[in-house]
């Protein structure tokens, strides 16, 4: 199809030959006449070969983030083409009479760059994390019940804080707020309106599955604690305690909502605090500590002092866990790499004086796939540790 244009640099397709589905400005030679943000443009090498059709962006170093490349057509069956496929593969993964809450578009990882979807329950959640899919909420929308008649209750966007300047909150079907979601047959309250990112983080699925299996008998902090997902985990595990904290009263609440719904009469406490002076004051109490922080780096700029926030984090974790204990620790950041989040928690264990060995390596769950040739679409890393003494 015939769109706008974006020429490359003589030597600048090497990327998108490796089907890399970034074009940075740096490498754009020219654009069509008028070119406005959010625009759909072909993109051609140097010599005018077609390379690419993608969204093109005057906004910040991304330029255009790849839909289609040249072998593929990007056309009016494209949005039901990749939302099926999507699909598919959450239905190898997850059977929904125990899970019916996953991520069914992660971006880049599903072949729509910007594009956020979440399900939980027969509700649809959207994120527009650039203009040109803001601009086709509309047709995603309609594709969405196309394809799901039987499981699409409410669609709903939410892209006033992916898209500050831009986006709005608002249903593009259905009225729904709010429902009760399964994760591997544990329940939890979902409010796409009140809560944070869409409502729910489904990326630690795998991760408190495992947490489960750590639980038995054991008295678990879950520090950050948000909705309270490894807390009610740990405590379908059999933990003897489990203790929730997060700076937010809000937070807290949700939390403990969501171990009333699936454990009424648990040995739960949900307090709101600062994290590093509750760890301060608790030391040697419990066996297994969950610290899952919000991203401390937003962008490049951030990750010296975000390196050093996560250092300063695990040695309060290490410090106050018991002897024998269990440390699950995360950082969602995209710009704090594996190698950099490895080696800041090994500073802390040095520091911390505590013996530890690494039990697991964790990242995002499999609903979160990452684009082989998009590395940046692995932004979640855990380890977890045991230590010794």
């Amino acid at each position: 199809m015939e769109f706008a244009k974006v020429i490359l640099k003589q030597g600048k397709e090497k990327s998108v030959l490796r089907k890399h589905p970034w074009i940075f400005s740096g490498a754009v030679y020219g654009v069509s006449e008028d070119l406005q943000d959010g625009q759909t443009v072909n993109v051609t090498d140097y010599n005018g070969k077609h390379l690419a059709t993608g969204f093109y962006s005057d906004k910040g170093s991304i330029a255009i983030r790849v839909l289609t490349f040249a072998e593929e057509v990007y056309d009016e069956h494209f949005w039901e083409n990749r939302l099926k496929a999507a699909w598919k593969l959450r239905m190898d993964l997850f059977n929904m009479n125990d899970t019916n809450a996953f991520r069914l578009i992660h971006g880049e990882g599903d072949g729509i760059p910007g594009l956020i979807i979440d399900f939980y329950n027969k509700n649809f959640v959207i994120q527009a994390h650039s203009s040109g899919i803001y601009f086709n909420i509309q047709k995603i929308s309609q594709a969405i019940q196309k394809c799901f008649p039987d499981h699409c209750e409410t669609i709903y966007c939410k892209s006033s804080q992916s898209l500050p300047k831009t986006g709005t909150d608002f249903h593009l079907f259905g009225t729904a707020t709010k429902t009760i979601a399964k994760e591997n047959n544990i329940q939890f309250h979902v409010n796409w309106i009140e809560g944070q990112k869409t409502g729910f983080f489904l990326d630690q699925c795998i991760n408190r599955e495992l947490l489960k299996y750590y639980a038995k008998g054991k008295k678990v902090l879950n520090t950050f604690c948000y909705t309270g997902g490894f807390s009610v985990y740990a405590m379908s595990g059999g933990a003897e305690l489990v203790t929730s904290v997060d700076i937010s009263e809000k937070a807290v609440k949700l939390a403990s909502e969501n171990m009333e719904l699936n454990f009424p009469h648990s040995n739960h406490n949900a307090i709101a605090s600062d994290v590093f002076d509750f760890l301060k004051q608790n030391k040697n109490l419990y066996d297994v500590i969950v610290l899952d922080p919000p991203a401390f780096a937003k962008n490049i700029k951030s990750k010296h002092t975000a390196t050093q926030a996560y250092k300063r984090l695990n040695i309060a974790g290490l410090k106050t866990i018991a002897k024998g204990g269990i440390l699950f620790t995360f950082s969602c950041s995209q710009v704090i790499d594996d190698v950099l989040f490895y080696n800041t928690v090994a500073a802390a264990a040095i520091e911390s004086g505590r013996k530890v060995r690494v039990l697991h390596k964790l990242s995002q769950g499999p609903d979160h796939p990452v684009n082989m040739f998009h590395p940046e679409g692995s932004y979640l890393k855990g380890l977890v540790l045991y230590i010794e003494e």
